[in-house]
């Protein structure tokens, strides 16, 4: 009998720690084995990191080779080439001669440079000389298409955290570099996903966009209650406990079925219960979770304006349409309709939001109860 929590959070569910999404599956994985590039789309924390994952894990084909690449830390054009070379190089090669082998054959006038951890059989971050006027970014966006031609195999390269683009200085332009290079490469297949719904949407299906239509573009949905429910009671069952139905729907209910939040409170709520799990064992996973992120959660209303945060407030009480109503605007002093219309920008913007049609939601559920139970709502 398993004896250690069952549950995964804070990085990519795996494994036996992964669940549903089945047919999310299927279709990026015949976008990727077929050479269809591919476009997630979701707010965060609804398991876009851990469904790529899965499907590249389980791509067996010696032929193909996926490289995976966080580009959150990027800020800069300067970044993402250093991060998009170096992650290349490492993942398509296994031997440090053969990293420096295609280093200095693929970027030789860049004068590349390996700087070698404590494990240099292992671990590696590669420089090199920054020379626009040379066609450096050519060179180093094309290193993919090089690699795969010379091991006659398929690259599969997965770019998490795409949205950091956004936010580099001229993005439109250097959108435009990476499109008139990638659109022609046969042997290279991309993934692009990221956390913030809102910014990838503006990348992916704006029409003056330089990615629009670069693939196919997948708009996840939530994992349903009823895929989660069975799943936490199986969890839980594996390590000698139970759980109710109702109480494994109380999880979902408190977290709004967002994977990542789902996996912790049901972490929290194993740890904390004995044999049998109590409701107040939940209420207190529940008033842990919240305590856990009430410094976040701070910080963002501090970040809020007034108004901002009476919308939220609205929000958070179950209104979800009609914030131009003559009575909401009066009750959560919105001011006016035209107010509405620019917090909803900023927040959307703030990626504190979502719209599904004329229908607003909380990206994140537990900010949303904490601010329910905050005094000001008094």
């Amino acid at each position: 009998m398993v004896t250690e929590n069952p549950f995964v959070f804070g990085k990519a569910a795996e494994g036996t720690h992964f669940t549903d999404r089945e047919e999310d599956a299927k279709r990026l994985t015949a976008n990727l084995t077929h050479g269809i590039n591919a476009i997630l789309i979701s707010p965060r924390r609804w398991g876009k990191t851990s469904l790529v994952k899965k499907v590249i894990s389980e791509i067996d084909r010696p032929t193909m080779k996926p490289v995976f690449i966080d580009i959150f830390q990027c800020k800069s054009e300067y970044e993402f080439y250093h991060a998009f070379a170096t992650a290349v190089i490492k993942q398509t090669s296994s031997k440090l001669d053969e990293w420096v082998e295609l280093a200095r054959t693929f970027l030789a006038h860049l004068s590349p440079k390996f700087s070698f951890g404590p494990d240099p059989t292992n671990d590696f971050s590669l420089s090199f000389e920054w020379k626009p006027k040379d066609d450096t970014e050519t060179d180093i966006l094309q290193l993919p298409a090089k690699i795969a031609q010379k091991k006659h195999i398929r690259l599969i390269v997965c770019l998490d955290e795409f949205q950091q683009v956004a936010d580099f200085t001229d993005s439109v332009t250097f959108q435009k570099k990476l499109r008139s290079v990638w659109q022609h490469q046969q042997e290279v297949t991309y993934c692009m996903f990221g956390s913030k719904k809102h910014w990838m949407e503006n990348i992916f299906n704006d029409q003056s966009m330089p990615f629009y239509k670069f693939g196919d573009l997948m708009f996840l949905q939530k994992i349903p209650a009823e895929r989660w429910i069975p799943f936490i009671r199986t969890k839980f069952q594996e390590t000698g406990k139970s759980i109710t139905v109702e109480q494994a729907a109380s999880i979902c209910e408190a977290t709004a079925n967002l994977s990542s939040y789902v996996q912790h409170l049901a972490w929290v709520v194993w740890y904390k219960s004995d044999r049998v799990v109590t409701d107040k064992n939940i209420a207190d996973a529940i008033d842990d979770l919240l305590e856990q992120n009430k410094v976040f959660f701070k910080r963002e209303v501090e970040q809020l304006s007034e108004l901002q945060l009476n919308f939220l407030k609205a929000l958070a009480h179950g209104i979800t349409t009609g914030f131009s109503r003559k009575d909401i605007l009066r009750e959560y002093r919105l001011e006016s309709s035209a107010n509405v219309q620019s917090i909803k920008k900023a927040l959307l913007k703030k990626d504190l939001i979502d719209m599904d049609g004329q229908e607003i939601a909380f990206n994140d559920s537990l900010f949303k109860l904490w601010l329910q139970r905050q005094t000001f709502y008094e």
